[in-house]
């Protein structure tokens, strides 16, 4: 991760472990800034890597915070947001089905509309566009609806804005059935920055399985005001405070 060239990493599905608590002291050790909101045993979140100064941001979620961690970062143009979101998955269960509904909830509450500011959501939706190839019948509209609620409240999907006829996968199941779980949607103002908008597979497709998700990168036409004199982040970790 540290040989990668983006500014910011976004990073899905962390809990309170020893390889997250290590990741966590091993870069901010190095010098980077790290935001990790530790959810309960059991649980997932977000955590989010910089090697420019980030500062927390005025996006707050009240029913599980830890998977919405929002940071704004100081560009040329003026704050940038990012909100890196963790979407709870579900299976046919109601009380699974109501946490997901219910943090979709929330996300549409408290996110502000993307006719202001410059924003970019980031993360595993753990749902699908409504026209996704191939559709399958067990996504419920609320699922459908929170995607398309994203671009009623103006923002768009970077990776669509770039790609609109491209069939890409991110995760893809035992039967070999693929689905575009993760999305990166940027406030229409930004639009116009989005240089590139990829899925990278190698981390999915490695022997070693590091993860069953492929990584997904943004690149933003916008400057920071700041780096980071950030060091290796594999030399020997510290303490996390």
């Amino acid at each position: 991760m540290a040989s990668r060239p983006e500014h910011v990493l976004v990073l899905t599905e962390t809990a309170p472990s020893e390889g997250c608590e290590f990741l966590a002291a091993q870069f901010w050790t190095a010098g980077y800034h790290v935001t990790f909101p530790r959810p309960e045993r059991g649980e997932r979140g977000v955590m989010i890597v910089s090697r420019v100064p980030i500062e927390g941001s005025g996006v707050r979620f009240g029913y599980l915070p830890h998977r919405a961690v929002s940071v704004t970062v100081a560009t040329e143009a003026g704050p940038l947001d990012i909100i890196g979101l963790y979407v709870p998955s579900r299976d046919a269960t109601e009380a699974k089905t109501e946490r997901k509904r219910q943090f979709l909830q929330e996300a549409e509450r408290v996110i502000p509309r993307g006719t202001t500011g410059a924003r970019l959501i980031i993360g595993d939706f753990n749902i699908l566009e409504p026209k996704h190839e191939p559709r399958y019948p067990f996504f419920k509209p609320f699922e459908y609806a929170f995607y398309e609620g994203l671009e009623e409240a103006g923002y768009v999907d970077a990776f669509r804005h770039l790609a609109p006829t491209a069939t890409e996968y991110s995760w893809v199941g035992r039967t070999g059935d693929g689905y575009r779980y993760d999305h990166a949607h940027v406030s229409v103002g930004l639009a116009g920055a989005v240089r590139g908008c990829l899925y990278l597979h190698e981390p999915r497709t490695r022997t070693d399985r590091l993860t069953d998700h492929s990584t997904l990168a943004v690149q933003l036409d916008v400057t920071p005001v700041e780096q980071l004199p950030v060091g290796n982040p594999t030399g020997t970790a510290g303490a996390l405070f």
